[in-house]
């Protein structure tokens, strides 16, 4: 007994179709490969790479009633201004730490909305939460926001022509504290920040737990003098990166 196995016929427009589709998606996806250390070696304008004699401090996920004072305290002790990337959610619950923010003389960037991955939001949702916080910081703070920092570091193309149209400059970090977790301390943050505290750097801090692990932002808090001092004793400013130089 033979039996005969016809191949199905698939239409060349389905085909098409789903190679279209592929692409798409990856079109959507490529710009979030600047997540990777190696490949921000090779865009140090979304990595943050400024001045060789200045570190900028940055701060996410706030504000923070219970967190953001204390950051703005500790800050103003040390005499020193840092970018905080504000979600509009925190925003729009804590407006008065947002106008201390800024009446503090630091600078505020726009990390959307809430703290989703762009990679995976429905089309459209990322482009007009990103309009939405930046409308709030103008109205709430009284200052145009000039950075974008996606969530996850996810640059997705949306986000990314989004961001422009909005005036926003996309910017990732070339350090970070890993400070968000349950494990994180003072000392550990400060020990995964070191080897990144160079010239040029961008440093990536959390002022706020609302994406982390309850209380990790104490870790910051307390390593945060320290931070300030390795890159003072470097030789280096710190400050904000409106200050930080990052070419066109």
């Amino acid at each position: 007994m033979h039996t005969h196995i016809r191949a199905r016929h698939v239409p060349a427009a389905a085909v098409a179709g789903t190679a279209a589709g592929l692409g798409a998606a990856l079109a959507h996806a490529l710009p979030a490969a600047t997540w990777l250390a190696p490949v921000r070696r090779w865009t140090p304008r979304i990595a943050g790479r400024g001045f060789p004699d200045h570190v900028a401090l940055t701060l996410d996920d706030g504000p923070d009633g219970a967190s953001t004072p204390l950051f703005l305290d500790e800050l103003a002790r040390l005499g020193c201004r840092a970018t905080f990337f504000v979600l509009g959610s925190m925003l729009l619950r804590h407006p008065d730490v947002g106008r201390r923010i800024a009446a503090d003389g630091h600078e505020l960037g726009v990390h959307g909305w809430h703290h989703d991955n762009a990679l995976v939001t429905r089309p459209g949702r990322v482009s007009a939460e990103i309009a939405r916080t930046v409308r709030l910081v103008e109205e709430v703070c009284g200052e145009r926001p000039r950075w974008y920092r996606p969530p996850y570091g996810a640059l997705s193309a949306e986000a990314l022509l989004a961001a422009r149209r909005n005036g926003l400059r996309p910017i990732l970090w070339s350090a970070w504290g890993r400070d968000w977790t349950a494990a994180a301390t003072p000392e550990s943050v400060l020990a995964e920040l070191s080897p990144g505290i160079e010239g040029g750097a961008t440093l990536l801090l959390h002022d706020s737990d609302v994406t982390s692990a309850p209380g990790a932002w104490k870790s910051s808090l307390g390593a945060l003098p320290n931070v300030v001092d390795a890159c003072r004793s470097a030789g280096l400013t710190v400050g904000p990166l409106h200050d930080h130089g990052i070419p066109a």
